[in-house]
């Protein structure tokens, strides 16, 4: 491919997509690369009226995108890592992992609903939305009298459903709402913290994936890659690549670098109201860290 050509970027269509596709293109504009993008509808756009642990498979949001990069009718295919399979289909791999955003949840209530002497400042029988099974099992893991329900539709769809009454709260990742620019100033916000609300996997960052025989693609986001939040990604995929798990799966991993090593906080369930096992390690290193955090998780249970 010429450097003339521009890079065909495959993406979803809700604002929050366009936004991760509109920031790569930014970024190949950094790098001289021109770049067009191409909207493609997954099973996740099209099948609002079901949960996620209803829906077949694994890549609700992902198959599609990469069907059309095997179809080589885009380059690229620009996803949320968390949605991202732990495993790539034959043929693709990821090029680039872009630098974290804040990767904590954020639980919004309704002002007229929030009641200041209660944790997060929600009423311990407070109607909480989510599509999230990990967000739906901490919840009542912490607040066990709370009444979890589900929550479909893009992030703008979802703040309005709270705005209209139909929840007394809800529960979304930080970095699609700060991504979005969303005006929440009616709305009592707390930031969950990460080691008591564990994030998903990958939770905040941007994978960049593409054809593995593209020689070119590949050299092109090994530029655009973040070593550093690759290296604690591939833990907290790693450890949900262990249980075999997908988006229907009730685990939460967070890893941290510093001066002193890898640090990974879990929190694990096999299902929703099952109570939860939380754990924390510390590792110089990030190999073995995975596989001592599952053992550490469920090692009694085996």
């Amino acid at each position: 491919m010429s450097t003339e050509t521009p890079v065909r970027i495959g993406t979803r269509g809700s604002d929050l997509a366009l936004w991760q596709a509109h920031f790569l293109q930014a970024e190949l504009a950094e790098l001289g690369r021109a770049s067009k993008l191409t909207i493609i509808k997954t099973q996740g756009d099209r099948i609002q009226d079901l949960s996620f642990d209803k829906l077949e498979g694994k890549g609700f949001f992902t198959k599609e995108l990469e069907d059309a990069l095997l179809a080589s009718t885009v380059d690229v295919a620009v996803h949320s890592m968390k949605d991202l399979p732990t495993v790539n289909p034959p043929g693709l791999l990821i090029a680039g992992v872009s630098a974290r955003a804040n990767p904590t949840d954020w639980l919004l209530v309704r002002a007229d609903r929030a009641v200041d002497d209660r944790p997060w400042r929600l009423a311990d029988d407070a109607t909480v939305g989510t599509s999230s099974v990990r967000r739906k099992a901490q919840l009542l893991d912490l607040r066990p009298g709370l009444t979890v329900t589900e929550l479909r539709g893009n992030v703008p769809t979802r703040v309005r459903k709270l705005r209209d009454g139909g929840y007394d709260a809800i529960v979304l990742a930080a970095a699609g709402l700060t991504r979005l620019g969303l005006d929440l100033s009616d709305l009592v916000v707390s930031e969950l913290h990460p080691r008591e609300f564990v994030p998903a996997p990958a939770q905040g960052v941007l994978a960049y994936q593409c054809r593995e025989g593209d020689l070119e693609m590949r050299r092109l986001f090994a530029q655009l890659h973040h070593s550093p939040t690759a290296d604690c990604t591939n833990v907290e995929r790693s450890l949900l690549r262990s249980f075999d798990g997908g988006c229907q799966l009730p685990l939460g991993a967070h890893c941290t670098f510093d001066e002193r090593g890898y640090h990974l906080v879990a929190a694990y369930a096999p299902r929703v109201g099952v109570p939860i096992r939380r754990a924390r390690l510390s590792y110089s290193t990030f190999v073995g860290l995975a596989e001592a955090m599952r053992e550490k998780l469920v090692g009694e249970q085996e």
